[in-house]
């Protein structure tokens, strides 16, 4: 039988299923991908916690639906997308790696040339679905600097475990991680 978390993101109520990890913890897994209603929730309000920023900045992948509505109900005409691979269009572009706090392996992000003048010298919202262990924050938030933008706001619908306790992001509920 299979385990699930109930979870009430700010009004939109939803069940998680409880994955397990090789590791031994399980986490309550959090997709927005192909779920238009919860997505356009969650955006909307996310929207409000970083309505006077100037761009918002994801990574791929499930960040981009999010962006993208938020974007729109904030007006503005891009959002800016760190990959995890360099595709042709990004040669000019920016990159920064991080090691995974997770993994212990490295991730390289990268940001094409429009992306990156996008964001020069701009109010920054860093957007992402799930923060936990900040790995891939702390890949944006360098990409932000190598940019030439300024961070202005960490926002994310969900904080994972110990995440919850961190005081420079915002977000919209907590989740759990199980031992």
């Amino acid at each position: 039988m299979s385990e699930y978390y109930h979870l009430n993101i700010k009004g939109y109520e939803t069940d998680l299923p409880i994955v397990p990890l090789p590791n031994g913890l399980k986490i309550c897994f959090f997709n927005l991908h192909g779920n238009v209603e919860m997505t356009e929730h969650c955006a909307r309000e996310l929207a409000k916690l970083v309505a006077d920023c100037d761009v918002i900045l994801t990574a791929e992948s499930k960040g981009l639906q999010l962006s993208h509505v938020m974007a729109r109900e904030l007006g503005h005409p891009y959002y800016a997308v760190c990959r995890k691979s360099k595709k042709l269009y990004m040669q000019d572009g920016l990159e920064a790696s991080v090691t995974s706090i997770t993994t212990g392996h490295q991730q390289t992000l990268y940001l094409s040339k429009h992306d990156a003048d996008l964001i020069r010298g701009k109010k920054v919202a860093i957007v992402d679905d799930v923060v936990s262990t900040g790995g891939s924050l702390l890949g944006m938030e360098k990409i932000v600097e190598l940019a030439g933008g300024n961070v202005y706001r960490k926002a994310f619908v969900l904080a994972e475990g110990d995440a919850k306790d961190r005081t420079d992001v915002c977000y919209l509920a907590t989740i759990p991680l199980i031992k």
